[in-house]
């Protein structure tokens, strides 16, 4: 790491990284209270569900985001209680958090639904103290707007600052001044980099290099000739605490991608099948950070001798359900027998927006979708990667946050699904209360299901402002009960920036 500024150089800038904690798990919490303090897990409950958040107290017992979610339904036990993910819940918390923000930081970089970079002009050349005070004043301001806990990280630039946050996990801050990071961030494992995945850590373990120090004390020759030219530059200055990267409003993505060099290169259709579900499932999780859906999936081959090979899809709607992007992706793989092999697969969505359909029937709306060829190149990279595309793709992998609920695999295959599903005044005869679900009754108001079966369904009344609600049963048939629009649980007003006080919830609002 380089080592503290020389008087009479420039003020020292500080840049803030803010995180929320255990975004989708709080939220569910925040919205029924009877969750609160207990192992909440988000995501599906099926044989091939997974975890798209977890709370504190369920990864205590070692569950976490993009776990398969019978493993930790295993770890956590009988305590673990499941609920399905909500999307447009989220979007509407994260859009709160982020109008409390601009109210701090006018200029706000958004990563994704719940994190974001800032630099304050009056912090600049600030001391630590004054530093720390307004990291504390910016946690309890989303505290008291949202009723949600953020960690906050300070540095020197991006990368310090995003290391600082997830040391301050859960529920804290920490901020790392120059003079701290040879102690803070030099003998972190190599890892922790922006960039670094698990293909470029194993190419760098091989050479002796486990700690961001080791990779700081090697030649900048030998660092881009093991990683590339691009990547292998940045990494290198990033190890010795460059990073002079602005923080600027981001503008809106047109495309969502992720790409993976494999160790090996993959010579059959099932490895690719393999390859394929994992990149669509790391792209998907982009898609969901950034709360939009996609209606082209584009997925691109590098071949061994490194000749590109790209195809697409295009879908009849917009959707962010992971079954139908994955699907998509396999309809136009290769095969390695008649290409030759393949050394990195990357799956692309394109189309984005914020209008998603819920995919009832996805066998027979795929056979809608049209086969034509596309390319990705210049496609955008991963949010957690570099803000600038590289050229070594060999390079740029999947880097997975560790922390970030948001970052999980694709279990939200209809996150909007109760609000797209359901005409205002009534809904399907055919329509079967679920766990989970958002539902209205006309005498006790707002509530969702905590298990149905056998005929009758079982519904905990509650909201954000009502503190733990009482459960009653019903017959699954009740007239007097019916599916609601989520976003009723958080009981705010209609406009994300709306941020003054809240009226109790009108038993017979929140209808779809």
């Amino acid at each position: 790491m380089t080592a503290p500024a020389p008087s009479g150089a420039a003020p020292q800038r500080w840049v803030l990284h803010l995180d929320m904690d255990s975004f989708f798990a709080s939220v569910e919490q925040l919205t029924r209270p009877t969750l609160r303090g207990r192992p909440v897990l988000v995501g599906g409950a099926g044989a091939r569900g997974v975890v798209a958040g977890a709370s504190y107290e369920a990864r205590h017992y070692g569950a976490r985001s993009a776990m398969p979610m019978h493993q930790a339904r295993r770890l956590v036990g009988v305590r673990a209680v499941i609920v399905p993910a909500r999307g447009a819940v989220y979007s509407a918390a994260s859009a709160r958090v982020f109008a409390a923000l601009r109210e701090m930081l006018p200029v706000l970089e958004q990563l994704s639904l719940d994190e974001a970079f800032g630099e304050p002009d009056e912090l600049i050349g600030a001391g630590p103290d004054r530093v720390a005070a307004f990291c504390t004043r910016l946690r309890d301001h989303v505290r008291e707007r949202t009723g949600l806990e953020a960690s906050v990280g300070a540095g020197s630039g991006k990368q310090v600052a995003k290391i600082a946050s997830d040391l301050a996990k859960p529920a804290g801050q920490r901020v790392i001044t120059r003079a701290q990071e040879p102690i803070e961030i030099a003998p972190l494992p190599v890892r922790r980099l922006w960039g670094v995945g698990p293909v470029t850590e194993q190419r760098l373990i091989a050479i002796g290099v486990e700690t961001i120090a080791d990779l700081a004390a090697l030649d900048r020759t030998e660092v881009t000739s093991l990683l590339g030219t691009a990547v292998g530059a940045q990494l290198w200055a990033l190890a010795r605490g460059v990073d002079d990267r602005p923080v600027a409003e981001r503008a809106e993505a047109k495309q969502v991608s992720s790409e993976t060099t494999f160790a090996h290169d993959l010579l059959t259709r099932g490895q690719i099948k393999s390859a394929l579900a994992e990149t669509a499932a790391s792209a998907h999780r982009r898609l969901l950070r950034d709360g939009r859906a996609a209606r082209t999936v584009v997925a691109k081959f590098r071949k061994a001798d490194m000749a590109v090979l790209t195809r697409s899809t295009t879908l009849p709607y917009a959707t962010a359900d992971l079954t139908v992007l994955t699907a998509a992706a396999h309809k136009v793989a290769v095969d390695p027998a008649q290409v030759g092999p393949i050394r990195l697969v990357g799956v692309g969505y394109s189309g984005l927006s914020e209008q998603r359909q819920t995919v009832l029937f996805p066998d027979l709306d795929l056979t809608a979708a049209r086969l034509s060829p596309a390319s990705i190149a210049g496609a955008e990279t991963d949010a957690d990667v570099f803000d600038h595309a590289s050229d070594d793709a060999e390079a740029v992998e999947d880097v997975g946050d560790g922390d970030d609920d948001a970052a999980a695999a694709g279990a939200m295959p209809a996150e909007a699904g109760q609000r797209a599903r359901y005409p205002v005044g009534g809904h399907s005869d055919d329509w079967t209360p679920s766990a989970g679900a958002d539902v209205v009754h006309s005498v006790h108001g707002h509530g969702w299901v905590q298990g149905a079966g056998h005929g009758v369904v079982t519904v905990r009344f509650e909201t954000r402002t009502t503190g733990p609600g009482p459960a009653r049963t019903f017959a699954s048939g009740d007239p007097q009960l019916r599916p609601a629009d989520p976003l009723a649980s958080l009981d705010w007003g209609p406009e994300p920036g709306d941020l003054g006080p809240t009226k109790p919830a009108d038993p017979a609002a929140g209808l779809a």
